[in-house]
């Protein structure tokens, strides 16, 4: 495969999984400040499969494409009003989210011990950044902001972290055995 046939690949499967958080995004339980959704189990699949580049730039898109109004965030909203409502720091956060997921999974090996390690480390980014932006924008106590922004999201958060850990990793192997990753995104580190 040809350097640019694999960029075009990669940057296919990038807008694909755009696409996937934008679905799982739909994926809803309600709670009173902030709802509990399937974004983050997608924003894991995206940087334990893709890895922190593609993954990162996985999140851009989905971002941009809701900044624009097309409604692919939770409860199908869209627009700049959701990226900067109360929601917002936890979209923001999705972008060091899977930074660090794939930055930490590239660096360790793609193995099913380090994809957990990786996305709870990750869930606690993206609940950081939601709680502090949650805290500013209700002007609530630090204490009010992590009963409501942090503490509901912590067990479904591990949950979600290692569902996505097992089940990236099960796809990243696939698609890194049929040849869809480039080589060098191929997860061929050292286990650690």
């Amino acid at each position: 495969m040809t350097q640019s046939n694999s960029k075009l690949r990669m940057m296919i499967v990038t807008a694909l999984f755009a696409a996937i958080i934008g679905i799982l995004a739909q994926v809803t339980i309600p709670l009173p400040l902030v709802p509990i959704t399937g974004q983050t189990l997608a924003i894991g699949l995206a940087a334990t499969i893709l890895g922190a580049r593609y993954g990162t730039l996985s999140i851009l898109v989905y971002l941009a494409i809701g900044a624009a109004g097309i409604p692919v965030f939770a409860q199908l909203s869209g627009g700049l009003g959701s990226l900067f409502g109360p929601t917002g720091g936890y979209l923001f956060g999705f972008i060091p989210t899977a930074f660090v997921i794939g930055y930490y999974l590239e660096k360790r090996g793609f193995t099913l011990l380090n994809a957990v390690i990786a996305n709870v480390l990750g869930m606690f980014v993206a609940l950081s950044f939601g709680t502090v932006w949650l805290k500013v924008f209700a002007e609530l106590s630090w204490t009010g902001a992590f009963v409501g922004g942090f503490a509901p999201f912590i067990l479904v958060g591990v949950i979600k972290a290692a569902l996505a850990a097992w089940i990236g990793i099960s796809v990243r192997q696939r698609l890194s055995s049929a040849r869809l990753l480039p080589a060098t995104e191929a997860g061929k580190h050292p286990a650690s």
